[in-house]
């Protein structure tokens, strides 16, 4: 295990989060497609780590939210969304069985998911559907099903605006006021651009803080190389910069985007992204290289083809999230 940025021993001794006030709280939650455990690496308390089962076998597509201290997670096993409660209790080392509520059996091919309130929305690449619930005091309501002209992946929530991600593309979908849409069907982005550099995107991830998103790139599924050519593009002030870009544009790399790509960042198929404001630190989910590994870069700068900070093997990684309590 060697997550130098966020544990044991900081390679920057300004990115320490070992350092952390006692009340504060530091955790790296992922997936696995391999089985359903979620693993969970505690940063503020020495990287102890978390197994947490549940019934599913195959999970994809995760989120801790705090306010009620409970964790989203779409299983490809049982093809519904789950909620799993009192959280916090659970991380105490070793093997915890977490218990929560289940949602209606509705899915074909979950993938990523993103909350915003009440509300938590499952990008399913089987149906190209959005499935938006209702988190309630008794469980999980299916609200609605959007259905959408393109492959689905990644999702993440901008203010009330939706972003997702255009599978089998390097393009980016934006959905205006998302949840103000209550009538089932069909439903157009309000806005899709191109990101140029990128040759199939599946993560996204967004920092309010420093303003930056950023996209995954897997480059080819599978074939020879495939496991050694993905990547990720940082896009800064990116508010305003896609902003600038109008319907059917593209947004320039120059000036804009930094890339990260090559073989030394041992991605071939980063197919999800989190990140840590405190540490700068963009934390991948990849699923094809040495079968499953949780990277780490912290050490970004222009890009380029760089090692990461950290490393550790996670067969058949599938989603991360990271939360942050100072």
């Amino acid at each position: 295990m060697a997550f130098c940025a966020l544990i044991f021993t900081s390679c920057d001794s300004d990115d320490d989060n070992n350092n952390l006030p006692d009340n504060s709280r530091a955790e790296l939650y992922a997936t696995s497609v391999s089985n359903g455990d979620i693993t969970v690496y505690n940063f503020a308390n020495n990287a102890e780590v978390t197994t947490l089962t549940t019934a599913s076998t195959s999970n994809e597509g995760i989120q801790y939210d705090a306010s009620s201290d409970e964790l989203y997670v779409a299983s490809r096993s049982s093809l519904r969304l789950n909620s799993y409660v009192n959280v916090e209790s659970f991380l105490t080392g070793g093997l915890s069985a977490v218990v929560g509520v289940n949602g209606s059996v509705d899915f074909n091919s979950p993938r990523a998911l993103a909350v915003s309130g009440n509300s938590i929305v499952v990008a399913d690449n089987g149906t190209n559907a959005f499935y938006v619930y209702t988190r309630t005091a008794s469980g999980l309501s299916l609200r609605n099903q959007f259905d959408v002209n393109f492959a689905v992946w990644g999702v993440e929530f901008i203010g009330n605006d939706l972003y997702a991600v255009v599978d089998q593309t390097g393009d980016l979908a934006i959905f205006n006021n998302f949840l103000s849409n209550t009538t089932s069907g069909t439903l157009t982005a309000s806005k899709r651009i191109t990101i140029e550099g990128i040759v199939r995107t599946h993560g996204i991830a967004y920092d309010a803080t420093d303003d930056v998103l950023i996209m995954t790139d897997i480059g080819a599924a599978s074939g020879a190389g495939s496991d050694t050519d993905g990547g990720f593009h940082i896009i800064n002030n990116a508010t305003s910069n896609i902003a600038a870009v109008a319907d059917g544009g593209t947004l320039a790399i120059a000036g804009i985007q930094t890339r990260v790509a090559g073989a030394a960042t041992l991605m071939g198929n980063p197919i999800d992204v989190t990140y840590d404001t405190s540490t700068n630190t963009v934390i991948i989910a990849e699923i094809a290289n040495g079968g499953g590994r949780v990277l780490g870069f912290n050490n970004v700068g222009s890009g380029g083809n760089i090692s990461p900070s950290i490393n550790n093997t996670l067969a058949g990684a599938s989603s991360v999230d990271f939360y942050l309590r100072n």
